[in-house]
């Protein structure tokens, strides 16, 4: 047993030294002097974006999020299938659900006319996603830029890291662990379904079969849900504000309103309810918490120095 404890240490001062290193390689000015005009050209694309459609911001939000929890933010997620690559779009997490690449597609076309063939998808994906919670008001923070893009993608890896919506509250924090993340991050990162929207054949299971649900809540939902077909419908992850960047994900997982399994899971009588209590009374605790764990989630595994490389089309290798 101690042997194993001594190599438990080892490895996770490996990881600790290689995750350090990794973050130092980062930098909120990286592109201060080789690209100047990044930041308020990623914002007024994403700007534009979600005026055009709201619910564009969640899903710009989704995209830097499976991006991350497949081997890194290294902007695999991007890659389209071609004949010496299968890409991760048509993975369970994300095939007819994830969207939003044709926005990034102008961003990185609009990007690349200010300064061509410098700013990696991966680092797009991370500054979009940030602009695209503040535009409905949510937190800001301070992006920290430098991932360059992977040549490689993995199908494999999609449809194992990302978490389902049918996962009980032990397969989350071990999917969050895989990643480097806290149960804190989990829980504070899962509030971003207080915006977007959800497919019924995610929730249809939750509010047909399961009795930890309001009741009203699930009657409401059944006629754009029924127990067969319309697998696509859609429904808000958060019934009361599902346009506005808010705390009200909590009051709904509160009054037992988690659209999804992996939502209610986080208010069940279980290790999270402290938190979640927390975070539904006092908005600006999961604000700040929220933005302290976008930027632990964005430096998971990133590709830096001479690794990848900077792709001029997001959609495939150079």
């Amino acid at each position: 047993m101690t042997s194993f404890t001594a190599m438990g240490s080892v490895v996770c001062i490996a990881l600790l030294f290689f995750s350090t290193v990794a973050f130092a390689q980062l930098s909120s000015t990286y592109y201060d002097t080789s690209c100047p005009k990044l930041l308020a050209t990623v914002k007024a694309a994403v700007k534009q974006a979600v005026a055009n459609e709201k619910r564009m911001g969640a899903s710009l939000l989704r995209v830097h999020f499976h991006d991350c929890f497949v081997n890194g933010c290294d902007g695999s997620v991007l890659l389209d299938d071609s004949s010496t690559i299968t890409g991760e779009k048509t993975a369970l997490p994300n095939n007819n659900s994830l969207r939003g690449f044709d926005v990034i597609d102008t961003i990185k076309s609009q990007v690349e006319a200010v300064c061509s063939a410098t700013v990696s998808c991966a680092d797009i994906l991370a500054i979009a996603a940030r602009d695209s919670v503040v535009e409905l008001g949510g937190p800001t923070w301070t992006v920290l830029l430098g991932r360059r893009d992977s040549a490689t993608a993995s199908l494999s890896a999609a449809n194992t890291n990302i978490p389902p919506p049918t996962s009980n509250l032990s397969g989350l924090i071990s999917s969050f662990q895989a990643q480097g993340l806290s149960t804190k991050d989990m829980i504070v990162l899962s509030g971003a379904h207080t915006i977007g929207q959800a497919r019924c054949t995610n929730f249809r299971t939750r509010i047909y079969n399961e009795s930890n649900i309001n009741a009203a809540f699930a009657t409401s939902l059944k006629a754009n849900c029924p127990s067969t077909g319309s697998d696509n419908n859609l429904s808000p992850l958060d019934l009361l504000t599902p346009r506005a960047f808010d705390n009200n994900y909590y009051t709904d997982l509160k009054s037992q309103k988690g659209l999804l399994h992996s939502d209610q899971q986080l208010f069940n009588g279980g290790s999270a309810d402290s938190q979640v209590n927390t975070y539904s009374t006092t908005q600006s605790n999961f604000f700040t918490d929220f933005a302290a764990s976008m930027v632990n989630m964005g430096n998971i595994s990133p590709l830096t120095g001479t690794s990848g490389q900077i792709r001029k089309n997001c959609r495939k290798p150079n």
